[in-house]
């Protein structure tokens, strides 16, 4: 089985994902065209409420104890409010737990799509702190590709896949964010058995806002007069994707994207919800050369063929990493609205 690793660039620190919605719906039919994209973007994500990614026994000076646990508390659990205040940071969170003085708290959570309520009791540490036993995580950042713009509907669109916590592979639930241009400023290789980056910075250019996090990409408003000198670009039905030669657009250097030579090789699914669609290689010399195929931080780099957007960048085989998936543009752009 090949194994596939996700495409946005990030890295983590201190708990906590650091630097690497409504939008109408539309059908295909009514939406033949859109503004292409292969630009580097930066992303400022912050979860709704904190999500738990792991939970640990700690020493309370008698035994070793986990009350999250005990009270039946799992990763992946959203924790939205504590004694019915609601909860947006990690430092909101600690704030209640170590306020509590060794008293009960009630718990809001979201579990599966579901409100429930929790109840458990913080209890000291050796080192005098009131704990639950629980890490959670907030916020994240990183670098990925825009896949494109929708200028009559004010949204773009990026990734080909959800924002995810690199802990428990959970689609982190959006509560609001950012969206700005990335200068590229480097490239780490990608290898076999180790997927590389594209390494940058992001400048003051901001794109807009974060709208939505769904399987099948990120979502966001555009700010006004963003798509001027932008390409036109029709937008491929499914049944015309074909194996063969096409291309990809994607940033590698500075702020610019460029066009690189790769082949469809299979067409695996075109299931509405998957975002490993068909699967890539890269064929363009540059490209290897420079970044060994494909590197994170790519993921969103639209795909060409015969003129039209057949689809986007998604996932690097990590045994091989001048393959790997892609999701086509129009799942992209019918799905977005669930």
């Amino acid at each position: 089985m090949k194994k596939i690793k996700k495409l946005l660039s990030v890295a983590i620190c201190s708990g906590i994902l650091l630097s690497i919605s409504q939008i109408p719906a539309i059908s295909i039919t009514e939406k033949n065209t859109v503004y292409l994209g292969g630009d580097a973007f930066g992303i400022k994500f912050y979860s709704k409420g904190v999500v738990i990614i792991d939970m640990e026994s700690y020493y309370n000076g008698k035994k070793y104890i986990c009350p999250a646990k005990q009270a039946g508390l799992k990763v992946n659990d959203i924790i939205l409010e504590v004694n019915g205040k609601k909860i947006n940071t990690n430092e909101e969170f600690q704030s209640a737990v170590t306020a509590c003085k060794n008293n009960t708290i009630s718990l809001t959570l979201e579990r599966n799509g579901k409100k429930i309520k929790k109840n458990v009791t913080p209890q000291k540490n050796t080192a005098g702190m009131y704990l639950i036993g629980a890490w959670v995580r907030d916020s994240c950042a990183g670098i990925g590709t825009v896949t494109y713009y929708d200028e009559d509907e004010n949204y773009f669109a990026a990734l080909g896949h959800g924002i995810c916590d690199t802990d428990t592979s959970m689609l982190m639930p959006l509560g609001h964010g950012e969206a700005v241009n990335a200068n590229i400023n480097g490239v780490i290789k990608s290898v076999s058995g180790k997927a590389g980056s594209l390494n940058g910075y992001f400048t003051d250019n901001t794109i807009g806002n974060l709208v939505k996090n769904t399987q099948t990409g990120v979502y966001g408003t555009i700010n006004d007069n963003f798509c001027e000198n932008k390409t036109e670009i029709a937008v491929a039905d499914n049944k015309e994707i074909k194996t063969g030669k096409a291309e990809i657009y994607t940033t590698i250097n500075g702020e610019s994207p460029s066009c690189y030579s790769i082949e469809i090789t299979k067409i695996s699914n075109l299931d509405a919800n998957s975002n490993e669609n068909f699967v890539i290689k890269i064929t363009d010399e540059k490209l290897i050369e420079t970044c060994g195929g494909i590197v994170q931080g790519m993921s969103g780099s639209p795909i060409i063929q015969n003129g039209k957007l057949v689809g986007a960048v998604t996932h690097v085989f990590l045994n091989n990493p001048s393959e790997g998936y892609g999701i086509t543009a129009q799942n992209m752009v019918t799905n977005y609205d669930e």
